[in-house]
């Protein structure tokens, strides 16, 4: 079996976590590293012994040994490296966000196209083996209809000079609750604050307003995201008409599944007993695991083998983006509801 040979662009802390799961894939091939920094790239090859090494993307691009590419580079670079690398007919692997505009986002789409090669948008999350559980659940209306989301991501956590807590964090709630409850957003409302460095948000709340494509009322979703915060926090709560469920990445138990919430009668001879409380079980489920960056690089090495449009592909990539500049106008107009087109 031939193996994929792939380039990582971009060898900073992410990039590292690439070099490491590449190199433990028995169908993949690491054949080139390339960062501008000495320091990184000299750590990325202290992982990976006699693999090429460079500082610039060109000698990546010219490289006849390279199948495909993972950019994991600052965001700012993803769209302009992704279409590069894409005419000159490349498998892409590019991390979240796909770009910073959607006018970006879709120069990468229209390169795709012409090139005709596998993309995929590393959205991380929706290869956690707990947020397909999630899906499955949803799907099935186990829950019922769907009535709000609530996320948190939040860390005292690693400062970034050239994204803020919405470009950095948002990618991974956002990319999971369009994952979760596919329909069309109408409008994004963003207020935050940077304490720590002028013009970079460290403390973002995004509230979102869905359409979903079933056709039920609108449904609500709240996000937290922040990196100036006393404990890390990575949960998601979905509260539906019958059921709640809570998923907490930072917890042992995954899952939680609540028989929790109010019933109906049929008949009721007071307001009183119009609505009524259900106290019931708590349910946790058994969820095999897997590393998601594990998951992802299988799933992109079939894609490329079989042509299969990847799960996190360059649509997804683009309504998340849309999403975040949105959020990124309502922010800047200090909470302005942004309608969606």
């Amino acid at each position: 079996m031939r193996r994929t040979r792939i380039a990582v662009v971009g060898a900073g802390p992410w990039g590292l976590s690439h070099l490491r799961t590449i190199c433990a894939e028995p169908r993949a091939e690491l054949t080139w590293i390339c960062d501008p920094d000495e320091a990184a790239l000299a750590s990325a090859a202290a992982m990976s012994p006699g693999v090429r090494c460079t500082r610039s993307p060109d000698e990546v691009l010219a490289a006849r040994d390279v199948d495909a590419v993972v950019i994991a580079t600052p965001a700012a670079t993803h769209a302009e490296l992704a279409v590069r690398f894409l005419e000159r007919e490349r498998h892409v692997l590019v991390e979240k966000p796909l770009a910073l505009s959607r006018a970006d986002a879709e120069r990468v789409a229209s390169a795709a196209r012409l090139a005709g090669t596998t993309v995929l948008v590393g959205h991380l999350m929706l290869y956690h083996p707990a947020v397909e559980y999630l899906r499955r659940l949803l799907a099935a209306r186990e829950l019922g209809d769907i009535f709000y989301l609530s996320s948190v991501r939040a860390n005292l956590g690693r400062l970034r000079r050239d994204e803020s807590a919405l470009w950095s964090f948002g990618p991974h709630d956002m990319s999971m609750i369009d994952y979760l409850v596919p329909g069309a957003a109408l409008t994004v409302t963003a207020r935050g604050a940077s304490y720590l460095q002028p013009g970079i948000a460290d403390v973002v709340f995004v509230n979102l307003e869905i359409t979903p494509t079933d056709g039920k009322r609108a449904v609500m979703a709240q996000i937290h995201l922040s990196w100036l915060n006393p404990r890390k926090e990575r949960r998601l709560t979905v509260v539906g008409s019958r059921k709640m469920v809570e998923f907490d990445d930072c917890a042992t138990e995954k899952i939680h599944l609540y028989d929790r919430g109010y019933d109906r009668p049929p008949e009721f001879a007071s307001f009183a007993e119009y609505l009524t409380l259900r106290n019931g079980d708590i349910f946790i489920p058994q969820v095999a695991m897997e590393e998601p960056l594990v998951a992802q690089l299988r799933h992109f090495l079939e894609c490329i083998s079989t042509g299969r449009r990847p799960r996190t592909d360059l649509a997804s990539g683009i309504r998340v983006v849309e999403l975040l500049a949105s959020a990124q106008s309502s922010l800047e107009s200090g909470g302005a509801p942004v309608r969606l087109p």
